[in-house]
């Protein structure tokens, strides 16, 4: 197999589990002054002859002014204030698109067992400098001439401190694997034994810059299409998923579960708001720091709030650009999902059809966050989704 060039050295066996759920979720001219005169000459009267003539004198013109009014200036206009442009912010799109994400080439941490027709490994790439881990999955059989296609695996939030490589969506992963494409599932950073602080999936764009570098990773593969990636997102997974489809021209199409997919003043209308149970943040003991659960409160104090300064938040969210994303969209959501409203997949839909995108909008009646009920259904119309889109190419 060409990836068993690639080096490999072992670290601690993990065990692979049964897929879990998502634990939580989370703009007169003054005319110049000028003095003219005018001279004049007075006529001489006639003197009588005399027998001594004596000339007489010649009067000397006499300078008279014709106007000593002085034109009073006209009042100077006060400049305009300066106005201070909006300070940029990382999560900005055009920002964003400003970046690279060049990723690295693809270390093998550890081989995994093997899967029903693919192998799989534990790996790591480089993001900003920082090592990141990921589960890799290659089809068994002989590399198609362009490489097999790609799946990029978003995960939701997991609480980082307890995240593994390879526990959670065990059988999500399997089914895209056992189905002829490579699958690569990031860790982030923060998340397992990846370096650098995990920071949240809407405050900043660190996840995405993550994933854009682990997709520009996976390209240097010898098995992989560089030509045929797709996204596929869970959650905050899919909002991670939307935003790398507008920020990077590449992703073929992109399918998402029950995403925070909303602009930010619908995810806080319909999401945080409306959710009593969300706990009150810990208050921040060192202000100038970042702190999980503060960032909308942290942005207020910058850029103002959706009211003030609109032109900012449209900016910042993915939605605001979906006349430019870089392939067709998938939605798939339950109507009993507790932890992520359907208004959110319902509210992206209805932007995606007003911005002319292909898209398929799949309601689930009463199914949960993990859409349990309807997954082996809602694996084959993703999976479907993705040959024809993707494989399709």
């Amino acid at each position: 197999m060409l990836f068993s060039a690639l080096a490999c050295s072992l670290l601690a066996n993990e065990q692979w589990v049964a897929p879990v759920a998502e634990d939580q979720l989370p703009a007169s001219t003054a005319t110049p002054l000028q003095s003219v005169l005018i001279f004049t000459a007075t006529a001489m009267p006639e003197v009588a002859a005399s027998p001594t003539t004596v000339a007489a004198p010649t009067n000397t013109p006499t300078a008279v002014p014709t106007n000593t009014s002085v034109p009073t200036p006209t009042a100077t206009e006060t400049p305009p204030p300066t106005v201070e442009p909006t300070p940029t912010h990382p999560l900005m799109i055009e920002v964003m698109r400003q970046q690279t994400y060049p990723g690295s080439e693809i270390t093998v941490e550890r081989q995994l067992a093997d899967g029903a027709n693919y192998s799989q490994y534990v790996v790591s790439y480089l993001s900003e400098g920082n090592q990141i881990f990921a589960l890799l999955t290659i089809p068994f059989g002989e590399t198609p001439p362009s490489g097999w296609p790609v799946v990029i695996f978003n995960h939701g939030y997991i609480p980082p401190e307890v995240y593994q490589t390879t526990e959670r969506y065990v059988a999500y992963v399997d089914y895209f694997a056992r189905n002829g494409y490579i699958v690569f599932k990031s860790d982030y950073r923060g998340h397992g034994n990846s370096e650098g602080n995990a920071t949240g999936g809407y405050s900043t764009p660190n996840y995405t810059i993550d994933v854009l570098n682990g997709m520009a990773s996976v390209k240097t593969l010898a098995e992989a299409d560089p030509e045929r990636i797709g996204m596929w997102g869970h959650s905050m997974g899919g909002q991670i998923t939307l935003r790398a489809m507008v920020v990077n021209d590449e992703i073929k199409a992109g399918v998402i579960w029950a995403g925070v997919i909303a602009s930010y003043p619908d995810i806080w209308t319909y999401w945080r708001r409306a959710d009593p149970n969300r706990p009150t943040p810990t208050p921040n003991p060192n202000p100038g720091t970042f702190t999980r659960g503060r960032w909308r409160t942290q942005l207020f104090d910058t850029y103002g709030d959706f009211d003030e300064n609109p032109e900012f938040w449209a900016a910042v969210s993915p939605n605001s650009y979906l006349d430019e994303i870089s392939g067709p969209v998938q939605l798939h959501h339950g109507t009993g999902d507790t932890v992520v409203p359907i208004i959110l997949s319902d509210l992206l839909a209805a932007e995606l059809d007003a911005a002319g995108v292909e898209n398929e909008y799949y309601v689930l009646q009463g199914d949960d966050h993990n859409i349990s009920q309807f997954f082996t259904l809602s694996m084959q119309r993703s999976l479907a989704f993705f040959d024809e889109h993707v494989k399709g190419q």
